[in-house]
């Protein structure tokens, strides 16, 4: 049987932190990123491809915002812009991954799921939003968005006095329909799926679906799909070739191959960057907790040559 991977492309996968976001900067960019996996699938892997949708689905709120003051167009909720940004960026992965399977002459179906993930309404993240989304304001114009939205804000410290809004990232409980991505994989196509954490739902008395306002980390929903379609390898495709203690300080220290019990100590004494590079190895440990063989941290350029990367298993084996 053909190893089964889920690899989560990064954000800089699509766009890069320094670029304006054109549709040909993001077709670029994924092409690049895409072309890295050939080499997966040459070596016989079934694959699975999340993404995430940060800058995108911030956009598509900026656009809510401005449709809404200057043609009282009706804004759509966070849900709807969640699925919005899944659907426009897994058309876009689809379409060049074609592509790069074409210039290959490999013989591949591509399909892109709408991915709905449940979530426990009661999530203690409900409590203490602090995902940050969409556009930057002063202060004056979020007390009017909390006094006629209800709205949370918190400062950013990108723009002196901004202000940033605020959505719960309660933990993914559930794939929806993951039977029928594991079918569609296992069968020899590459499937997009749980694009930016994917849409968060919980299921009411009547077992009726009900929708949240709240963006799931990308990585843990990844990681849980994993678990979920039994996937023998997790990747996590980032910025750098490998994770490092202490990052960024003279103390830095490259870490390429781990354990479960080691990496959760470095975790519990703070070596990874909050927010950032502690998230994805979270996701990594729950891969493996729950009977994953390897999750790999790395950049997607890493990915021909297989020794690079960071390699986190239950043991030392590889």
């Amino acid at each position: 049987m053909k190893k089964l991977a889920v690899v989560a492309l990064g954000g800089n996968a699509i766009l890069r932190g320094s670029e304006e976001g054109t549709i040909e900067q993001q077709e670029k960019n994924s092409t690049d990123t895409l072309e890295n996996l050939v080499y997966l699938i040459k070596d016989g892997y079934n694959l699975v491809l999340t993404h995430g949708n940060g800058p995108q689905v911030g956009n598509i709120l900026m656009r809510n915002d401005a449709g809404e003051k200057m043609y009282n167009i009706a804004p759509m909720p966070l849900d709807i812009c969640v699925a919005d940004s899944q659907g426009g960026i897994g058309y876009m992965l689809e379409r060049m991954m074609r592509n790069v399977l074409n210039k290959h002459k490999i013989d591949k179906n591509v399909i892109t799921l709408v991915t709905l993930v449940e979530v426990d309404q009661h999530d203690a993240a409900f409590e203490n939003p602090s995902k940050r989304i969409g556009k930057i304001y002063m202060k004056v114009e979020a007390d009017k968005l909390l006094h006629e939205k209800g709205w949370m804000f918190k400062p950013t410290g990108k723009v002196p006095g901004g202000y940033r809004r605020v959505v719960p990232s309660p933990t993914p409980l559930d794939i929806v329909n993951k039977e029928l991505i594991e079918t569609l994989v296992r069968a020899g196509n590459i499937v997009i799926a749980a694009g930016g954490g994917g849409i968060p739902v919980y299921f009411d008395e009547n077992k009726d679906v009900r929708t949240l306002d709240a963006v799931i980390d990308k990585d843990m929903a990844s990681s849980l799909l994993a678990v979920n379609i039994k996937a023998d390898e997790f990747y996590v495709l980032t910025d750098v070739p490998y994770i490092y203690k202490d990052f960024g300080l003279p103390t830095q220290e490259k870490l390429e191959f781990l354990n479960y019990k080691d990496t959760l100590k470095h975790l519990e004494n703070g070596t990874f960057a909050e927010g950032t590079m502690e998230p994805k190895i979270r996701a990594c440990l729950n891969f493996i907790a729950k009977g994953g063989r390897k999750s790999v941290i790395t950049e997607a350029t890493k990915l021909e040559d297989r020794s690079f990367g960071s390699k986190i298993t239950l043991e030392y084996e590889i």
